[in-house]
């Protein structure tokens, strides 16, 4: 699956800004931010530094961090660790966090990126608390009004990019116009779509469907040198009709969660009904390759995470309960956007955007 979402060819391309001849990416890890920190997290970091070529912090409480590093590792120069002595939690407020606990594993690891010791950093904890940190220690693009989150979700033709999922819960035309551009810019690099198709979530296709926010987007959408080809409808999400949904906040994180909960159910009466009798245990041993397949498919942790776009550096967001499988998979996208220059080609598509329109 990893194959399937890096199809840029990294060994063509320098990423980030560098020469060639500089030091290797880096990764920061927040290691203390899981509901399983800091095992996983750690036990993930070391599955990027087996499979990729790249440096990994692993920042948090060092004695517990030791606790499940390998002795074997512990002289490995690809891998660092950063003491930090505080811990932001799931129940910690976001501002209040960023405020009083300065020493945290997640402020630390922002700060890392910051003075240039890091080039991105992915955290599995508390999301609000993650994307106000960032935000306020990493900052935002220049052109960049306000980052939002895009989450990369399977459709019945590949993948697409929806955002925003919840950064922003209330928007202006201006913020959806960015995400558009953000979106366009990811499938591109990293989904490696040559021309993304772009859609406007909405109540119907037709342009005067929607509210008025749907709408002013829709006509500086059609202006616009994106491949745009209108509204769609939430029956579309998965259809594979767009490669990047926009959408404000809150719709986007309703949308989000429903389709967890959703898949959660499905997979779970999918597994009852197959087990109910002797005939369906039957058909299920036969069909098991395809029903392994389907649930790798659908399993969040193949994604890694969801990258909070239009932040200084790089910046994954995971979730709380992301499995090794999924911190592995957060610093291999990390590495990417840097590596393919997402941040520099979205200033740029930003200022043609904003050119055209106001042209």
């Amino acid at each position: 699956m990893a194959g399937d979402l890096a199809r840029v060819d990294r060994n063509q391309r320098t990423g980030t800004g560098r020469q060639s001849n500089m030091s290797m990416i880096k990764i920061a890890v927040d290691a203390m931010g899981g509901d399983n920190a800091p095992e996983v997290e750690v036990l993930g970091s070391l599955e990027a530094l087996r499979n990729y070529d790249l440096g990994v912090i692993l920042v948090g409480q060092e004695n517990r961090i030791a606790e499940h590093l390998p002795s074997r590792w512990r002289k490995e120069q690809r891998l660092e660790i950063v003491h930090a002595n505080e811990v932001v939690t799931m129940e910690d407020a976001a501002t209040s966090s960023f405020r009083k606990k300065k020493n945290s594993s997640l402020r630390i690891a922002a700060n890392l990126v910051r003075e240039g010791k890091a080039d991105g950093f992915v955290s599995a904890g508390n999301t609000g608390a993650v994307m106000t940190t960032a935000k306020l220690v990493m900052g935002s693009l220049e052109q960049v009004d306000r980052p939002t989150v895009a989450a990369v979700l399977p459709t019945a033709k590949g993948f697409c990019v929806l955002l925003d999922v919840g950064a922003n819960v209330d928007c202006k035309p201006r913020h959806l116009e960015q995400f558009a551009v953000m979106g366009h810019v990811y499938a591109h690099e990293i989904l490696g779509i040559t021309s993304p198709r772009v859609g406007l979530l909405s109540i119907g296709e037709e342009e005067t469907k929607g509210n008025e926010l749907t709408k002013e987007v829709h006509q500086v959408l059609k202006g616009s040198h994106l491949n745009y080809i209108g509204n769609i409808e939430g029956r579309d999400v998965y259809q594979g009709k767009v490669d990047v949904i926009v959408c404000d906040g809150f719709s986007g994180n309703i949308a989000l969660k429903i389709s967890e909960g959703l898949t959660e159910v499905v997979l779970n009466m999918l597994r009852d009904e197959l087990t109910r009798t002797m005939t369906s245990k039957v058909g299920a041993l036969l069909s098991k390759n395809a029903f392994r397949s389907l649930k790798k498919r659908l399993d969040y942790s193949e994604y890694g995470g969801a990258p909070l776009l239009g932040v200084r550096g790089s910046c994954i967001i995971c979730h709380g309960r992301s499995n090794v499988n999924a911190i592995k998979n957060a610093i291999r996208v990390a590495m990417e956007s840097i590596e393919n220059r997402v941040n520099q080609r979205i200033e740029k598509e930003l200022v043609g955007l904003f050119r055209k329109s106001t042209g």
